[in-house]
């Protein structure tokens, strides 16, 4: 039951986070900040997330909410409900805090949290990337990640969507 319970305490609110964001500011931790939907955990979102807790100290993820999910993927999606995903990633041992937010991109969030490092996939360009000014106007950096060939959760939906209307 421990384990679990400390699993939840890394899924913060906004109040509850930035309490806990001037602890580690306190300490000079560098916060490196991603987000996504996260829908069903492969391979290549290990690879991603591994690699932006590699750029500072404090990982957080801002998680669209299942209603964002649905606007941006489709009303089939997502596949797994936002407290399971929620949950998945905040097991993770190098995520150190998880935050919903349901906005059309997370640039109130990335203004609320002001991270020392923003990280999005290589296929953005800095420039374009939301919260790119908060950042750099507060003298951070913005990074971009390789994603690793042939993982994406789309092409696993569709990989079971072909393998089931073979059998059908």
């Amino acid at each position: 039951m421990k384990q679990i319970q400390s699993i939840k305490n890394k899924i913060y609110n906004l109040d509850k986070l930035v309490l806990q964001l001037k602890v580690w500011e306190k300490e000079g931790k560098k916060i490196v900040f991603t987000n996504g939907c996260f829908d069903i955990i492969h391979q290549g979102h290990i690879d991603y997330l591994a690699k932006a807790k590699d750029l500072g100290d404090k990982l957080i993820i801002g998680l669209n909410t299942d209603q964002s999910v649905s606007t941006i993927k489709g009303k089939n999606r997502p596949i797994q409900d936002e407290k399971s995903r929620a949950i998945i990633l905040a097991s993770m041992q190098f995520v150190d805090a998880i935050i919903y937010f349901s906005d059309p991109t997370p640039y109130e969030l990335i203004k609320a949290i002001e991270p020392d490092i923003l990280v999005k996939g290589a296929d953005y360009k800095p420039e374009d990337i939301v919260g790119y000014d908060i950042v750099k106007q507060k003298g951070g950096e913005i990074k971009t990640i390789e994603f690793l060939e042939g993982y994406s959760t789309t092409s696993i939906e569709n990989k079971i969507i072909k393998d089931y209307k073979s059998k059908v």
